[in-house]
């Protein structure tokens, strides 16, 4: 087991924590890291971008002119790509970009990217976050006191003060531990995390 120290959000030390070290201490492979990372990155894509073919555009149903006998090159549709306002030849078409990734690599990596926190200080353990109202001034205190810039809070469960609070300041984001993946932990520059959240978010990845 790992031991943490554990913090109230104005920073004072109120305890530890022992973390699993088959979740907390896993070896990185970046090689892991960067294809869960890019799989991510890929399925957030729209993949509606489109061009019109020849069938999609209106008109170009008759011959311009005939074969033979004017002086000119032959055309069969004034639709023809080689035309202004013609159709465009093998152009983006809506798809998918999104592939599969097993959902052992995907927790395996969530794991490395904890770690990888973890073991560069950059991960603070809160014992609970208490917002009496929505205040972005009381927040950015806070965020303050704990001596971070721009940290990706996790959650127990939803907190609207909290989320509220946060809305507004730059480089924030905050989200409950089922919804944590290793895009959203490794592109933020802290993680601070909820006991509670921390002690789910073991059991989900154990």
């Amino acid at each position: 087991m790992i031991k943490a120290k554990v913090y109230s959000q104005t920073n004072q030390e109120v305890g530890e924590i022992e973390l699993r070290e088959d979740i907390f201490g896993v070896k990185v492979r970046p090689e892991l890291l960067h294809l869960v990372v890019r799989a991510h990155l890929a399925a957030k894509r729209q993949g509606t971008v489109a061009t019109k073919n020849r069938a999609k555009i209106t008109g170009g149903g008759r011959k311009p002119w005939r074969q033979k006998g004017t002086g000119r090159a032959r055309a069969g549709s004034i639709r023809s790509p080689l035309w202004r306002g013609g159709a465009v030849v093998h152009g983006p078409q809506p798809r998918d970009y999104s592939f599969k990734v097993n959902k052992k690599i995907k927790k395996l990596a969530l794991k490395m990217a904890l770690s990888s926190l973890l073991a560069e200080d950059r991960l603070k353990i809160v014992d609970k976050f208490e917002f009496p109202e929505i205040k972005t001034k009381k927040f950015v205190e806070v965020k303050n006191n704990l001596g971070v810039k721009k940290p990706l809070i996790v959650l127990q469960e939803r907190y609207n003060n909290l989320e509220l609070s946060a809305r507004n300041v730059p480089g924030v984001s905050v989200l409950t531990q089922d919804f944590l993946n290793t895009y959203d932990a490794l592109k933020h520059s802290e993680l601070v995390i909820e006991k509670e959240a921390i002690l789910k978010l073991q059991e989900r990845l154990g």
